[in-house]
């Protein structure tokens, strides 16, 4: 019997503000979630408005904001309070950038996160993304999964994992975004126990991505890059009902990903 069915959100706001213009609220009226995770909020604490602190239907929120003005920042927008909230993963030099909220829930602990861009595959980049799965992956997540908590892990991950994942791998093999040495980390995420969601339910459906380039209106095109996920742990897998991109949905550059379970 199910008791409880909760649906998420995850997007790549690619500012706050400038999505509050693009007509956000109207969205968040007509899709309501139970949970809204929002990667790069690009905004400081007191350049909050009331509403995006106390937003319609009585959600909790919880920012983490990038040092760096007009950058990064993470946000989790819930109903149910959570059981307990944190910013960062436990590194000054990651957790500066405001790349990570974690909310804790009954049935699951939730990760929003706005993982690093390797840029144009310049090396300090390069480093630092791959410095920060790293010690995400394996100093933060590998005793917590061990553990047998039920982790979501949520946000713009920046990494296509398969060719089938963007419209022209072979062109970005050597792209950041699609070089084997970052797919490999999601393959050990996966070797972890984590499922990818989407992929799980549509695991043959292809031309469906979650980000496109802006300056070559490569959406127009449709010539894109699924690069946002929700990542489950196994012990999640049989309540999950639905997990969907809502490519349609303008206002970004990417759009928002969703993941519906029943309990």
């Amino acid at each position: 019997m199910i008791t409880k069915e909760i649906t998420l959100i995850s997007w790549n706001v690619n500012g706050i503000r400038a999505a509050y213009k693009k007509g956000f609220l109207d969205w968040l009226e007509a899709t309501q979630p139970d949970i809204l995770c929002l990667q790069e909020t690009k905004i400081h604490a007191h350049q909050l408005t009331a509403e995006m602190v106390t937003p319609p239907h009585g959600y909790h929120t919880f920012y983490s904001h990038a040092e760096r003005a007009g950058y990064s920042g993470t946000a989790i927008w819930s109903k149910e309070k959570p059981i307990s909230v944190s910013e960062g993963f436990g590194f000054p030099e990651f957790d500066s950038e405001g790349r990570t909220v974690v909310a804790e829930f009954k049935e699951f602990i939730l990760y929003g996160t706005y993982y690093p861009n390797g840029g144009n595959a310049t090396k300090d980049r390069l480093t630092y993304k791959h410095n920060f799965y790293d010690a995400f992956l394996n100093q933060h997540l590998k005793p917590l999964v061990a553990s047998g908590k039920p982790v979501i892990l949520t946000g713009d991950f920046n990494t296509a994992h398969f060719p089938i994942d963007l419209a022209r791998p072979k062109e970005n093999e050597k792209k950041s975004g699609f070089m084997s040495e970052e797919r490999v980390w999601l393959d050990k995420l996966v070797e972890m126990g984590f499922v990818d969601t989407f992929r799980a339910l549509h695991p043959d459906e292809a031309d469906r991505y979650s980000w496109w380039d802006m300056q070559t209106r490569a959406r127009d095109r449709n010539v894109g890059w699924r690069i946002d996920y929700f990542f489950a742990t196994q012990n999640l897998m049989p309540f999950v009902i639905d997990a969907d991109i809502h490519d349609q949905t303008l206002g970004s550059d990417h759009a928002p990903c969703v993941l519906k379970l029943a309990f």
